[in-house]
């Protein structure tokens, strides 16, 4: 039976993560904050294994549900409408970006994951599909036993939930690790060496803006399993806790910028 994937954003990780399953044949639902009439080009685009809807229908609708939003957006979703479901949590903690703080994040106290499982009582939530760009989650999907396949973690605390996204990455284009429970997710947060560099190609010092960005559309090294377990074993807990912008390379930055600015990454 075709599974469905219920995505909650519309925004660029939500894109994205729409174009990878529809391309795997899954079924999609997405939805967003402002409601299914704004999102019919987009369905338009993705073709007929797509379609628009509420966050409720796309929660319900859902074999797996993204969360392809801002972590500080996850506190307006209505909670429990997603017990018993499998969340796929791609949000990640930037404590710096808007006025979203948590003293529990900030001290360590809790992982970003398990403040998002914490907020969804009754979800199976794993951590993935979060830790590299928007442009790499598409360009860097490759078919099963493609010299250039890379790898992704995921972390979580159900088997059954680990198994069903470990499938779904897999069938999507790329090969799984798992990085172990929500506690230790922290080891795939930013700031660690799995996030982000690994699948971004090495941009030249003095290297031209436009070509710059021709560039950095181009899928970085690929990472073996092997590779990928030896980064997450080997972290050390970041400190201060989260991302920055400050953090990831300036060319990332300015598209993101100019895709906001067009208005195209709002959830």
């Amino acid at each position: 039976m075709t599974q469905t994937i219920g995505i909650i954003g519309s925004g660029l990780v939500g894109k994205a993560v729409a174009h990878l399953a529809v391309a795997a044949g899954y079924h999609v639902v997405i939805s967003n904050s402002r409601g299914p009439h704004t999102l019919t080009a987009l369905v338009d685009e993705l073709g007929p294994l797509a379609r628009a809807g509420t966050v409720e229908e796309a929660i319900a609708a859902g074999d797996i549900v993204t969360l392809s939003v801002p972590l500080p957006t996850v506190e307006r979703l209505p909670a429990a409408r997603f017990a018993g479901k499998i969340v796929l949590d791609q949000t990640n903690y930037y404590p710096g970006m808007g006025d979203f703080r948590s003293t529990d994040l900030d001290a360590g106290a809790l992982t970003s994951s398990e403040l998002v499982e914490r907020h969804l009582d009754g979800a199976a939530v794993i951590k993935g599909l979060h830790n590299l760009g928007w442009i790499h989650m598409q360009y860097n999907a490759r078919p099963k036993g493609d010299t250039e396949r890379t790898t992704l973690p995921i972390a979580g605390d159900d088997a059954g939930a680990k198994a069903a996204v470990t499938r779904f990455l897999e069938s999507v284009g790329y090969d799984v690790v798992d990085a172990g429970s929500l506690a230790e997710s922290w080891r795939i947060e930013p700031n660690t060496p799995i996030y982000f560099w690994p699948y971004a190609p090495v941009i030249p010092e003095g290297m031209a803006e436009e070509e710059a960005k021709a560039l950095f559309q181009q899928p970085g090294q690929p990472l073996s399993p092997d590779a990928a377990r030896a980064l997450i074993e080997n972290t050390q807990r970041p400190s201060p806790i989260g991302g920055t912008l400050e953090g990831m390379p300036p060319v990332h930055v300015a598209l993101f910028l100019e895709l906001a600015s067009a208005d195209t990454v709002r959830p």
